[in-house]
């Protein structure tokens, strides 16, 4: 959805990182040239060397632009955008290089010049970047370049927008109207409310609209065509956003069948070469750091016999991509005589009635007295968890995806529709939901988290998550 000042905060991005450049790409010539006073491999004159400058900028703005540095889908999402500028800037410099040996002219008088441009060229986009967030923030608090939204819809998903918009000084939106039941509109002053969508309709010049936002298309017939154009005929923007999001989440293509323009849905982006790049990237991460977790392994084998003897590892049946069962390994956690048995009937003859309550409602328990000291340790370090790099490698599981699931764990928790959604992908080792709270959770935020991971994935995302995980599992948040 785009507010009317995106064209020009893009254009207002592209003018900033031209300048930012130049003098990144000045910086690093005066280091090397006026402050280090070694000598040059490669004199180049000053005026020359802006001239060039010149030249490659734009180059290296082409390739921000591929990034999608100035579209508003990276540009408001602060880690992506950072992530961005960093790759950015290392192709950029790479661009600079390449130039130089196909055009054989000499741009960096020393080699070091490059290593100081990359540096300089990160450090000042991600400063003028944040300087340019900060100040476009302060613009909206006082009123300049906010869109002036007529929200239209019968769903609950009008007033969660509503809700979000009226209430979020950054967004860039003002609701000034919106026709809906009552019930759905927010508490705010100002916000013109109108029954019908009539009324809303012909007051939208009155009230300078310029972006009308619609959440649903059922009970309007007609209606639809003459909110559509509204729109056009007041050369204002129209948005659609579906109250059943499932529907339009996921990957869509759109293709034209029998003359109509037809919208292909699939649940996840992570089909054909997409699924097919993550296959090996697990591949490749699993392989390429087996010198680091293979002997891990092999230490904590050696302490399992020494402190908790018996099997070393654990298997158990969980659920992955279109609910295919495999056995999923861990470290053995528990004692020897409960390790493998019923989880209720052990609780039961304990004489633990608490315990077997707290596991029918949450399928596991905060404080389990079958784990071992040993077995505890694993569990709060997340090493139990290692073995799973096994089934990674056998194509059952994936580095990153949602929680593999039990069976009956699927049939009393989840809905069919949902149960279908998650294994749309394989499991993951990590995901969002462990670096997103792990056990300190609901049940269900931990299911939306996954079903919003199916319904967006990419690779920046899965990255993100790895990271993350590394933080999680050091600090030992939400384990147990």
């Amino acid at each position: 959805m785009l507010s009317k000042n995106t064209k020009l905060y893009s254009l207002v991005l592209v003018i900033a990182d031209f300048i930012i450049l130049l003098a990144a790409f000045t910086i690093a010539y005066l280091i090397r040239v006026r402050i280090d006073n070694r000598p040059l491999v490669n004199p180049v004159f000053g005026f020359d060397y802006i001239v060039m400058a010149l030249t490659i900028i734009p180059f290296w703005i082409g390739v921000f632009a591929s990034l999608g540095l100035y579209s508003s889908s990276i540009y408001n999402r602060r880690l992506a955008e950072w992530g961005r500028i960093a790759i950015g800037s290392l192709i950029g410099i790479l661009v600079v290089i390449g130039w130089e040996y196909i055009t054989s002219k000499i741009f960096f008088p020393a080699r070091l010049a490059a290593l100081y441009a990359l540096i300089a060229s990160f450090a000042l986009v991600l400063i003028g970047r944040e300087l340019l967030r900060a100040f476009r923030s302060l613009a909206f608090r006082y009123g300049y370049g906010i869109s002036r939204v007529l929200i239209i819809g019968n769903s609950p998903a009008t007033a969660d927008i509503a809700e979000s918009l009226a209430t979020t000084n950054k967004s860039g939106y003002a609701v000034v109207a919106m026709a809906t039941p009552k019930k759905y509109v927010p508490y705010r002053k100002g916000i013109i409310h109108y029954n019908e969508v009539d009324p809303a309709l012909r007051n939208i010049e009155a009230q300078r609209i310029d972006t009308i936002i619609q959440t649903d298309l059922e009970g309007y017939g007609d209606t639809n065509e003459k909110i559509l154009s509204a729109a056009q005929l007041n050369h204002i923007r129209y948005n659609f956003i579906p109250g059943q999001p499932e529907f339009y989440t996921g990957k869509n293509t759109i293709d034209i069948f029998l003359g109509y323009p037809m919208i292909s849905v699939s649940q996840t982006p992570l089909i054909g070469w997409g699924e097919i790049a993550k296959r090996i990237f697990d591949l490749v991460v699993v392989i390429l750091f087996a010198p680091i977790w293979l002997p891990v392994f092999g230490l904590i084998a050696l302490l399992q016999k020494i402190f908790n003897p018996g099997k070393v590892i654990f298997s158990h049946t969980r659920l992955t991509k279109h609910g295919k069962p495999f056995p999923m390994y861990k470290f053995r956690s528990m004692i020897p005589k409960y390790s493998g048995k019923d989880d209720i009937e052990v609780f039961k003859s304990m004489g633990r009635q608490d315990l077997v309550e707290e596991f029918k409602r949450e399928f596991k328990v905060a404080k389990d007295p079958r784990i071992s000291p040993f077995g505890n340790f694993l569990r709060k370090s997340s090493l139990d968890e290692l073995p799973q790099l096994f089934n990674i490698l056998r194509g059952e599981l994936s580095l990153v995806g949602p929680r593999p699931l039990r069976p009956h764990e699927v049939a009393a928790k989840y809905t069919q529709k949902r149960g279908a959604m998650l294994h749309e992908v394989r499991g993951g080792l990590t995901g969002l939901w462990q670096v997103s709270g792990r056990s300190n959770i609901t049940e269900e935020q931990r299911i939306e988290l996954e079903l919003y991971y199916v319904q967006n994935w990419s690779f920046w995302l899965d990255i993100k998550i790895m990271f993350k995980t590394v933080k999680v599992v050091l600090l030992g948040d939400g384990a147990r």
